[in-house]
């Protein structure tokens, strides 16, 4: 389930009727500068940010938000005859009309997943995971993850290639290393450590494939 923010003025429904389609785990907060550091620190996949009512406002936002975290990904809800009035290209990475359905939504967070793949690898997302590989510092869903060294190095190599299914011996190779002799029981320890970590709500991003070994599952599912 994605971890998104919504930043409006107005119900949810209004601002993007598709959102309940998406599934996703959803922080909404006024549409207002002084939303930023709250929705920052819980670091989402992506924020939404509703020109629909005040676009203004919203470019005053995006801009601030441009400003104080440039990697965040930004999505503007513009109605077509605002579409002109601002560069919005210049603090948005992508945009959706009021009335775009679930699935054009899906696909241009699916675009912007891809780009966000592409840049300088420093923050690693999967759904509502966020792994910073400068600060070691990891969140799901905006809460904060107290992981060992290991176990972030583990959930990394995993997020970062997800659907690939890793053997045990694989896994120890990539994260432990070849001058490790602990036995594959290893992985399935730290494995174990890290659902108990990510909880009831987000223990099956780390799935078993049976007789094979493990990969990041599909958030969406």
């Amino acid at each position: 389930m994605p971890f998104l923010a919504l930043l409006t003025d107005r119900a949810p429904q209004t601002a993007l009727p598709a959102l309940p389609e998406l599934r996703a785990d959803l922080k909404l907060e006024p549409l207002s500068v002084a939303s930023l550091d709250h929705v920052l620190r819980t670091e989402p996949e992506a924020v939404f940010v509703d020109a629909g009512e005040h676009p203004a406002q919203a470019w005053s936002v995006l801009q601030a938000l441009r400003a104080r975290d440039p990697r965040m990904p930004a999505i503007l809800i513009v109605e077509r005859d605002q579409l002109e009035r601002y560069p919005w290209h210049e603090v948005a990475d992508e945009f959706v009309y009021p009335g775009a359905p679930a699935g054009e939504v899906q696909t241009r967070l699916a675009m912007l997943r891809r780009r966000i793949g592409a840049g300088d690898g420093t923050v690693i997302r999967h759904g509502p995971l966020s792994l910073d590989t400068e600060t070691y510092r990891v969140t799901a869903a905006g809460r904060s993850l107290d992981l060992t060294f290991k176990e972030f190095e583990l959930l990394r190599f995993l997020a970062s290639r997800p659907g690939r299914v890793f053997t045990r011996p694989a896994l120890l190779r990539e994260v432990w290393g070849y001058d490790f002799y602990g036995g594959t029981r290893t992985v399935d320890v730290h494995v174990r450590r890290l659902r108990a970590k990510l909880g009831p709500e987000h223990e099956h991003l780390i799935e078993t494939v049976r007789g094979v070994g493990y990969r990041a599952a599909d958030p969406e599912q």
